[in-house]
C-alpha cells in the first residue's frame, strides 16, 4: 500500500475510537500503528505489501500489550471516587425497608435494586451501608 493509504487508515481508526467506541483504547493503537507504517513509507523505507501488513500487526500488538492498561487506567480508572468494589459505600434509602425486602435507590448515577440483609428495618431517608454486591443487587444493612 502507498503511504497515504496507511495514513487514511490510521485516521479512520483513530476517528472510530473517538466516535464509535467507548474509549477502550483498542483502535488507538491500531491507528497509531497504521500511521507509523505510513510514515516509514513516506520516509522512503520501501517494503513489500506483506511486510507492511506484518509490521502493522506487530506494532499493533506490541503497543496494545505494552501501553493499553496503563493508558486506560490513566484516563479512565483513576476517576475521583471510582472504586471497583462498592462494599462499604453508603446509599440513601427513600422509603422504609424491612429486613429481607427490596427497593430501588440511586447510586453512582444509576438506579440499583437494594435488599435489606440486616436484622433491623431501615428508616426511609436514612443511609445504609452496602455489605456486598451480587449481580445488580446491592445488599445493604442499617448504618
Amino acid at each position: 500500500m502507498i503511504w497515504w493509504s496507511w495514513m487514511i487508515l490510521g485516521a479512520v481508526l483513530l476517528g472510530a475510537e473517538l466516535f464509535a467506541v467507548d474509549a477502550q483504547f483498542y483502535l488507538v493503537f491500531l491507528g497509531v500503528s497504521a500511521g507509523l507504517v505510513g510514515l516509514t513509507a513516506l520516509l522512503g523505507i520501501v517494503m513489500p505489501d506483506w511486510a507492511q501488513w506484518v509490521a502493522f500487526a506487530a506494532l499493533s500488538l506490541v503497543f496494545m500489550f505494552t501501553f493499553r492498561r496503563s493508558l486506560y487506567m490513566k484516563f479512565r480508572g483513576n476517576v475521583p471516587g471510582f472504586q471497583e468494589n462498592m462494599s462499604g459505600d453508603f446509599v440513601t434509602v427513600s422509603s422504609d425497608l424491612a429486613p429481607g425486602k427490596d427497593a430501588r435507590v440511586k447510586h453512582r448515577g444509576s438506579e440499583w435494586t437494594v435488599m435489606n440483609v440486616g436484622d433491623s428495618a431501615i428508616v426511609g431517608g436514612t443511609k445504609a451501608r452496602i455489605v456486598r454486591v451480587e449481580g445488580l443487587t446491592l445488599h445493604i444493612s442499617a448504618e
